[in-house]
């Protein structure tokens, strides 16, 4: 089975359904100005061992977010077939466009791939993508591991994070897989606005989905990368799809307090962090100023925590625009 769809565009060059470690492409066609049959070639490998539970590895879904694609092309190249029982599909660069260019979204088509699930087959080359995913990757995993962090606009205490979920059942073994991840955090996670997620369609499917926020600023460093490889192979272990025991790791766990978990600028200008990434800050505290660059002698606009917690997520550039999300925050709580 080559997991291709008879109206789906993209066709895989390796199985999904024959034992071994297979390595390939998930192929686009796009004709373009330099290349009339030309095609995106999206890196994936397939690693299968008899029966057994599917684990879907992901990164690049934004393509300026390196900790995953760093984690999973290694992961590629180094998982030991023999310890394997069931399949691992690895796509280290969903968005492969995006992660070229060293964007959040496609350069193709401004395609934000988090945003735009079910996707179409018919539709942009991200939609394309979203829809493959959506209609063949999807239902033959068991399990998803979509990794984040904050690519070039934004910077996050390295955690490990699942949702809140009507389905009880579903959302404890997604937390579980969490804690087995071992992130430094753990996180009990809010979205902004969850439709067109990944995130949604996996847990619309009744699958066990967790994802990270593992640093930001548009690059990787040791600490993080460390924790993305280590995590990965928990998530492996915990499930019974790669032989060993999970790497005991300890977890501060997280909640995120509803709207007040966000806090956004009202005004263009120059940011000035007054606490630093995990830091505790206490409601009504000033967290940061915003700086007028466009006189002199005009007082900072103070930003105010909306909530006692944890700092885990700040602008990472230095200049900040009306409506860009300022700050993130986290309230600490008992193990999940």
């Amino acid at each position: 089975m080559t997991g291709t769809l008879l109206d789906s565009p993209i066709v895989a060059t390796i199985p999904f359904d024959q034992d071994g470690v297979h390595h390939g492409f998930l192929r686009l066609p796009y004709s373009r100005d330099d290349s009339a049959w030309g095609s995106v070639m999206i890196p994936i490998t397939v690693v299968r061992n008899g029966e057994g539970s599917t684990a879907l590895l992901t990164g690049g879904n934004h393509g300026d977010e390196y900790e995953g694609p760093v984690a999973l092309f290694s992961l590629a190249q180094e998982l030991n077939f023999s310890l394997v029982s069931g399949c691992v599909i690895i796509v280290p660069a969903m968005n492969y466009p995006a992660f070229r260019a060293g964007t959040r979204t496609s350069p193709i088509d401004r395609g934000n791939m988090n945003r735009i699930f079910p996707g179409r087959p018919d539709g942009t080359v991200t939609e394309k993508i979203a829809d493959y995913f959506q209609r063949v990757l999807l239902p033959m995993s068991d399990i998803v591991l979509d990794f984040h962090s904050g690519g070039k606009t934004l910077d996050f205490i390295p955690f490990a994070a699942a949702h809140m979920l009507p389905d009880r059942e579903q959302e404890k073994k997604c937390f579980a897989a969490v804690k087995a991840f071992g992130a430094p955090y753990s996180l009990k996670m809010v979205e902004i606005d969850s439709r067109g997620m990944f995130d949604t369609a996996i847990e619309e499917m009744g699958k066990v989905f967790i994802t990270t926020e593992l640093g930001g600023g548009g690059t990787v460093s040791a600490r993080t990368a460390g924790i993305a490889r280590r995590g990965v192979m928990n998530v492996l272990r915990h499930f019974g799809i790669v032989a060993g025991d999970v790497s005991p790791a300890t977890t501060r766990w997280l909640d995120m307090p509803g709207d007040d978990s966000f806090v956004f600028a009202e005004q263009d200008g120059l940011l000035e962090m007054l606490a630093d990434l995990g830091e505790p800050v206490k409601k009504g505290g000033m967290i940061a100023r915003i700086h007028c660059t466009d006189r002199m002698g005009v007082a900072p606009a103070e930003i105010a925590a909306p909530c006692d917690g944890l700092l885990i997520a700040r602008h990472f550039p230095g200049l900040i625009r009306t409506g860009d999300c300022v700050a993130s925050f986290g309230v600490l709580t008992d193990e999940a």
